[in-house]
């Protein structure tokens, strides 16, 4: 598809993580951007400031004029928006040209050097890391990011300098298929979207795919010991990277200073040293081998990778402090599996080790909360204190018989309550937190500033 041709982009979920970022590229092209979402958002406030229509209303009529001609207006929605939408079924009657956000993204890596990570978790924090330590050397990047970067106040960066562009590489729907990889990054191969992908082969047969999909002569990075065995290009060279060794890449003489961790990264031909990690957290020195090995494979020198992984701040809503006095630490997670929980846990225990740790969790999906009830209950057990939410749907109809009462009745502590979200911040209050963590991908995170300031008034 020629996208020199199209003059009008309508992006139907457009307040979405991914779909922002699209729409905020397209106008950085000067493509007239318009969308729509089911409800007003901090994003949607952000794109209507930046020039971006946005409309609340699924009615066909709703769609501004200008993009009405099929001619030259290109329309990219999201799978989690059904195709029964009626906004989007009007563009599909009217034959204009639909195509799925991974798609557009497919077309962004067949014309630059795509460096696209996947992972059933830690795929947003790896690419932000990426995407800092470029843009903080001569290599530089462009990128698409799943979460809100700290550093940039934003999920979308530009260069005319480099041809690398970074992306997150999403296995929801086997989007990730739609790519086109010069380099790949692979964090974890677990059990996840078992609604889409039926067993865990099928999920571990995904990730085969996405990385057979690497271009000749491109680059393979994976997590040590990952569940994978995928037919490669010609060409393409496959590394392995772990916090210790045994792998390619891994980090040596760990030390916590402050919070935060020093060390050493080992690469096959050379050692990086007097490394010091911007964000806390065990699960954060994971995810910075990965960034820094795949620096390394793209020609940052060792300069450049130290002051780049110092300064790199982290992303919204991922292990992210709102507050911390001596009495009272809140941080908020997007955390949604159960192996992010545990990983999101032990990282905590490992910092705050006398700590009194509670933890607020919204399971997100009926399909994911049956599937992995007991797991989640095995990784929550990990707290001293538990409030557990009801489920957020998403996408889903509710499933006979599903609940968060499958999580909570498994769950191996005395102090737990399960609630709702107008019982939260009354729960909050009764438990008194000294150190709260906020997890869930669904919407707690809209609810981030209000549990701040409870724990404000618990610590006045």
């Amino acid at each position: 598809m020629d996208l020199n041709r199209i003059n009008h982009v309508f992006f139907v979920g457009v307040g979405g993580i991914g779909m922002s970022a699209l729409a905020r590229y397209f106008k950085f092209l000067g493509k007239n951007v318009a969308g729509y979402d089911r409800s007003e958002s901090e994003l949607t406030d952000e794109l209507e400031a930046e020039g971006i229509a946005v409309t609340y209303d699924s009615d066909p009529e709703s769609i501004p004029v200008e993009y009405r001609s099929q001619a030259d207006t290109l329309v990219v929605f999201t799978p989690a928006v059904p195709l029964s939408l009626p906004v989007l079924a009007w563009f599909y009657h009217h034959n204009f040209t639909v195509l799925k956000r991974a798609q557009v993204l497919g077309l962004i890596t067949r014309e630059q050097k795509g460096v696209c990570v996947a992972g059933t978790h830690g795929k947003t924090t790896v690419s932000s890391m990426i995407s800092h330590l470029l843009r903080n050397s001569s290599v530089d990047c462009n990128a698409f990011l799943g979460g809100i970067s700290l550093n940039y106040k934003t999920n979308l960066l530009v260069s005319d300098n480099s041809d690398y562009v970074v992306i997150e590489a999403d296995e929801y729907d086997r989007s990730f298929h739609q790519l086109t990889p010069y380099a790949a990054v692979i964090t974890s191969v677990d059990p996840d979207h078992l609604e889409i992908y039926g067993n865990y082969e099928n999920v571990k047969e995904g990730f085969n795919k996405f990385a057979s999909l690497i271009k000749e002569d491109g680059i393979l990075l994976h997590r040590n010991g990952l569940q994978i065995n995928p037919d490669l290009n010609s060409g393409v060279k496959s590394f392995t990277y772990d916090i210790e060794k045994p792998a390619d890449f891994y980090a040596e003489k760990i030390e916590i200073e402050n919070g935060q961790y020093l060390f050493s990264l080992l690469t096959p031909e050379r050692k990086i040293v007097n490394l010091q990690l911007g964000v806390p957290g065990r699960v954060n020195l994971e995810n910075a081998v990965a960034a820094l090995a795949i620096g390394t494979l793209l020609g940052c020198t060792d300069a450049e990778l130290r002051a780049g992984i110092s300064s790199f701040k982290g992303n919204r809503r991922r292990f992210e402090y709102h507050y911390k006095t001596s009495r009272k630490i809140y941080i908020d997670d997007y955390a949604h599996h159960p192996k992010e929980i545990k990983a999101t846990l032990a990282s905590l225990k490992e910092l705050y080790p006398d700590k009194r740790i509670t933890g607020i969790f919204q399971p997100h999906l009926y399909s994911r909360t049956k599937d992995f009830a007991v797991e989640f209950a095995e990784s929550l057990s990990m707290l001293d204190e538990l409030i557990l939410l009801e489920i957020y749907p998403a996408r889903e109809e509710p499933i006979p018989g599903v609940s968060s009462e499958l999580i909570f009745n498994d769950v191996k502590m005395t102090k737990k309550v399960l609630t709702n979200r107008s019982g939260l911040f009354a729960a909050i209050r009764k438990n008194n937190p000294e150190l709260l963590i906020s997890m869930g991908a669904g919407d707690i995170g809209e609810m981030v500033g209000g549990i701040k300031k409870v724990i404000e008034e618990l610590d006045a």
